[in-house]
């Protein structure tokens, strides 16, 4: 289970267990971390876990929430980062969540690269799937907490890793190449879906065989071509 070390001034305070699907932070009795400091706003920030991948958002604090010294609204997590809040700083451990290999950092950020993967991620595309992350809880709260059933496999079809595959077992994965399309396949109690989350400045967006996706989420089914920053690739669930 993902816990958060809470410490001012680097002495430990308390460590929390994400154990609910949101835990709130902020000044007021009422949140579920409760920072008694006059720099932190009455409903400071908010953490959504859902199962191994946990988002946080900025609930428009005065002074802001902070991610590894990036002042942010929404962001994924990820094993070690450091949240800022007023003077205090909370720490995300989740060694449970699953380490992405070489060959999936590579994909989720371009599918058709060859070689070394490229670690650079775009900071806008990881605010945008974070918002959708926080989004999709939200609208997920009032269904089954069991995630869609059997498993889930993305294969590249084109491009230089052709054949290659990427087992859906994330909440939300991130497809594509920033600056030219990013989608996101999200995993939901109802099955898994795709969406549009940029399309590098252009009105163009992914494609599910061979035609355009809309605004809302477009369900996927065993057998789907996906077409993401023109790479193809194959949607497998059994």
């Amino acid at each position: 289970m993902a816990t958060l070390k809470l410490t001012f001034n680097g002495e430990k305070i308390t460590d929390i267990e994400l154990n609910k699907e949101v835990i709130n932070i902020g000044r007021k009795s009422d949140n579920d971390i409760h920072i008694d400091n006059l720099s932190v706003s009455g409903h400071h920030a908010k953490i959504t876990t859902i199962l191994n991948d946990s988002f946080i958002e900025d609930l428009q604090s005065t002074n802001g929430t902070y991610v590894n010294g990036t002042l942010i609204k929404h962001q994924t997590l990820a094993h070690g980062d450091l949240i800022r809040i007023g003077k205090h700083e909370l720490k995300y451990d989740n060694v449970e969540a699953r380490a992405e290999d070489d060959f999936e950092r590579t994909m989720i950020i371009r599918p058709d690269a060859e070689g070394m993967p490229e670690h650079e991620s775009s900071h806008a595309i990881e605010q945008s799937v974070g918002k959708i992350a926080a989004e999709i809880a939200e609208k997920d709260r009032d269904e089954s907490p069991a995630p869609a059933s059997g498993e889930a496999t993305i294969i590249l079809r084109s491009g230089a890793n052709i054949g290659k595959e990427l087992p859906l077992i994330k909440v939300l994965t991130t497809l594509g190449k920033p600056g030219v399309q990013v989608a996101a396949i999200t995993r939901r109690p109802a099955g898994y879906f795709l969406i549009h989350v940029d399309g590098g400045g252009n009105e163009t967006r992914p494609m599910v065989n061979n035609k355009e996706i809309g605004i809302r989420a477009e369900p996927l089914h065993n057998g789907d071509i996906i077409e993401v920053a023109n790479v193809k690739m194959e949607f497998v669930s059994g």
